[in-house]
């Protein structure tokens, strides 16, 4: 078997190394407004590149693992990620700050959902959800603990330090995954870059299986994002007033429930995807309850937390189980499915913000559970269609 345990642990930890370098200014940006003398709308700037590179990188570059080679594509990105953390970390201006923030952006998201394809494409029919499974788990660790870990560095040793012990961890990762990476051959007739970025409008019309999932996928994150966008508005104020720190340990609350959808893979090999889907989606609705006693109990919010992490965590795998049921365009698959999670997060991070500035953390609970009603309502409306793929039973 290629994908041994020792070889999956080295792959989702490259995984969780790329996209943490997409979450780790979030919790800086108030040092790094400091050290640069920005002020407020070019502090917020930062994000909104990091952002704008990950977008561009699902339109663009990750399409391109479909037709070039997986491993010399992968180890090339790593390098130049390397570099544009290098410049994050040495930048004394804000123009150069914000390229190189693009940068790692895009590289990180690049490589990210790169390698996912490429352990998809080079995984047997009967392990890929394994195997999705297991590198997905490491970009869920990798997401959740970047805010705090670069909150931690950065007390100890300032923000400049979070992008240069990264740069280094990059450069290391990427030698050891010289052998680590599956070799998955480009197509013997490539398709032309343009046609290759433009058949991904065709691949949103003519397979059902990637609409479906990707529009689950959509309102999934978006009650994610409706979640977390307006966690730190409610726990920063009365009643619970806690400090910034205390707020990211909620994060790494929820990997307990996240750890626990690597299983979802393993279903989806099985046959269960549907099954799986169902309660993930029933979870999904019920996290809502304890999270309502946000205000009231934070233990009640810590089940809330393991539970929605579980829920979406699990419908996460599923999915891109389903839509890479086979080695067909394995890059553009991922790239068109997580243009459904960026819409999806972009939404629930509007809604979460009128939500809570018009009744506060009651209307933030009912938006978040009536969208989850509605993505279980349209995953029952999709069963009384014929299932396009027998995998999906």
């Amino acid at each position: 078997m290629y994908f041994t345990t020792p070889r999956l642990a080295l792959l989702a930890a490259c995984a969780a190394l790329c996209v943490a370098n997409v979450y780790y200014a979030q919790p800086l940006l108030d040092l790094i407004a400091a050290d640069l003398a920005l002020d407020r709308a070019a502090a917020g700037g930062i994000v909104t590149a990091t952002q704008l590179g990950s977008v561009l990188a699902l339109l663009f570059v990750v399409p391109l693992g479909d037709r070039l080679d997986r491993r010399r594509l992968l180890l090339a990105q790593l390098g130049l990620l390397a570099v544009a953390l290098a410049g994050v970390w040495l930048a004394q201006a804000v123009v150069p700050l914000l390229g190189a923030m693009l940068l790692a952006g895009l590289l990180g998201t690049a490589m990210t959902q790169g390698l996912i394809a490429c352990v998809a494409a080079a995984a047997a029919d009967g392990e890929r959800g394994r195997v999705v499974g297991a590198v997905q788990g490491g970009v869920v660790l990798g997401l959740l603990a970047a805010r705090a870990v670069a909150g931690g560095v950065a007390d100890l040793a300032g923000w400049r330090a979070v992008y240069a012990a990264s740069a280094v961890s990059t450069g290391l990762i990427a030698a050891l995954l010289w052998r680590a990476l599956p070799a998955v051959p480009p197509p013997a007739a490539p398709l032309p870059y343009r046609d290759l970025v433009g058949s991904m409008a065709a691949l949103l019309r003519t397979d059902r299986v990637l609409r479906t999932r990707g529009t689950i996928a959509l309102l999934m994150f978006a009650v994610f994002n409706i979640f977390w966008s307006a966690l730190a508005l409610e726990l920063a104020g009365p009643p619970h007033a806690l400090p910034h720190t205390a707020i990211g340990a909620f994060g790494l609350v929820g990997l307990i429930g996240a750890l626990g959808a690597l299983g979802a893979g393993r279903r989806a090999d099985r046959g269960r995807s549907e099954r799986t889907t169902g309660m993930a989606l029933v979870l999904l609705c019920a996290a809502w309850l304890p999270l309502a006693f946000t205000p009231a109990s934070l233990l009640a919010l810590g089940i809330g937390v393991v539970a929605l992490d579980l829920a979406v965590q699990a419908l996460h795998v599923t999915n891109q189980s389903l839509i890479l049921r086979s080695n067909a365009a394995p890059s553009r698959l991922v790239a068109c499915y997580m243009l459904f999670y960026a819409a999806g997060s972009g939404i629930g991070a509007l809604v979460a913000s009128a939500a809570h500035a018009a009744g506060g953390w009651p209307f933030v609970c009912v938006a978040g559970a009536g969208t989850s009603v509605a993505a279980l309502g349209f995953w029952l409306a999709t069963l009384r269609v014929p299932a396009a793929c027998p995998s999906q039973g």
